[in-house]
């Protein structure tokens, strides 16, 4: 593999991390908008997170993971990850709005200024090591994993009101053929 080949493919890498991170934030804002403010505090039961703690420890783990993301150990100092599964009775929707933007900037600033050469460099987390790819796939499935928790917790509370975010239960075939059609017409205006 040529060292083009090897800046292109690290760079194709850059971009597919940046969808999914944003992936994840488009389909848990369509779980979010879905929930009555009270539900944001609900928990299923005593040992079990609401959906404003998960958004807590999420911004805790983004702002301690991507400030300073290439000079800096990734668990930082200042960081009260206990807190994080804390709420007081006076959090309101928009403070849980508020960390949900303010972490997903930290993400997206890191992540976006990052060039293909900086995969291979060597970050930490808890003073272990790993690259920088290493880094940012622990990321990516940890955001996953709690943005899931958020879209269930979201789905079991909205029950019968709950409007799909994704592909609509019982409507797989529609919106396969739709996708089917979607790209032959891509390809049809490209010619």
């Amino acid at each position: 593999m040529t060292e083009q080949n090897v800046k292109d493919l690290a760079s194709q890498y850059l971009d597919e991390a940046m969808r999914q991170f944003r992936g994840h934030k488009r389909l848990t804002e369509g779980a979010l908008s879905q929930l009555k403010d009270e539900e944001i505090f609900m928990t299923l039961d005593a040992e079990a997170n609401s959906v404003a703690i998960i958004v807590k420890h999420l911004a805790g783990n983004m702002r301690s993971r991507f400030v300073d993301f290439l000079t800096s150990d990734g668990e930082k100092p200042d960081r009260h990850r206990d807190q994080e599964f804390e709420v007081t009775a006076q959090t309101m929707r928009a403070d849980v709005m508020r960390w949900w933007e303010e972490g997903w900037h930290h993400v997206f600033a890191a992540v976006g200024s990052l060039q293909p050469q900086d995969l291979s460099r060597t970050v930490y987390i808890r003073a272990e090591p790993h690259s920088v790819l290493q880094a940012i796939n622990r990321q990516i499935a940890h955001y996953a994993y709690h943005c899931g928790q958020i879209v269930f917790l979201a789905k079991h509370f909205r029950s019968t009101e709950w409007k799909s975010i994704s592909v609509p239960k019982g409507k797989s075939e529609e919106f396969n053929r739709r996708m089917v059609e979607k790209q032959h017409a891509e390809k049809s205006e490209s010619f």
